[in-house]
């Protein structure tokens, strides 16, 4: 028979170790993916648009799928339906990315201006405890709003592009802070616990109660 191996207790470190450093990798990775988009936005913003049909119409082929093979539910019109539209969406937008750009800028834009309108004007009906910081989101929320409506429909090859490779160079930001921080975290537990488990010459172990 063969004997089965036991994991070793300094395996799981060890793994936790890459596991994090896959993090970092990653982290990386879409940091320099939001640099070169935020230098190249054109390519970005139609990348996206791209990727955003792809993603609609797949959606919609596995939604009308779904629905179909569930066609005895109550709503099987229902989801039909909406896969019908993401299908159709997502033709729309391949076929025409510099169209649809334009629309979903223009949409933004007006999200920014709503937005900071509620916010400006509930920060001064309100005036809690965050009212000078709901205030400069709200300020800087129209702020961004007019500025894109006022360059529309020029700003629809650079907005969404500018606000995809910020997303992904925070989000890469945050992923390296993670991998790096769980490691360091791993390292120190590890090395507590060889010492706890190997004490150096000359010290009393830790007797239990």
């Amino acid at each position: 028979m063969t004997r089965l191996k036991e994991k070793r207790p300094h395996d799981e470190p060890a793994r936790l170790r890459r596991g994090f450093g896959g993090l970092a990798v990653l982290g990386v990775i879409l940091v320099i993916a939001g640099l070169v988009g935020l230098i190249y936005t054109a390519a970005a913003t139609l990348t996206t648009m791209v990727l955003f049909g792809w993603l609609l119409l797949i959606g919609g082929v596995v939604g009308l799928l779904h629905a179909v093979l569930s066609r005895g539910d109550n709503f099987f019109w229902l989801a039909v339906v909406v896969a019908a539209l993401n299908i159709a969406a997502g033709v729309v937008i391949l076929r025409t990315p510099d169209a649809a750009a334009e629309a979903l800028t223009m949409f933004a834009a007006l999200l920014f201006l709503t937005g900071g309108i509620f916010r400006l004007v509930g920060s001064v009906v309100v005036r809690g405890p965050q009212f000078g910081w709901t205030l400069v989101q709200g300020a800087f929320g129209l702020l961004l709003g007019a500025l894109v409506l006022a360059t529309w429909p020029s700003s629809s090859k650079y907005v969404i592009g500018c606000f995809v490779s910020l997303a992904l160079l925070f989000d890469g930001l945050g992923l390296i802070a993670t991998g790096y921080g769980g490691r360091r975290i791993v390292r120190m537990v590890s090395e507590q616990l060889a010492e706890e488990e190997y004490p150096p010459p000359g010290t009393k172990p830790v007797q239990p109660e």
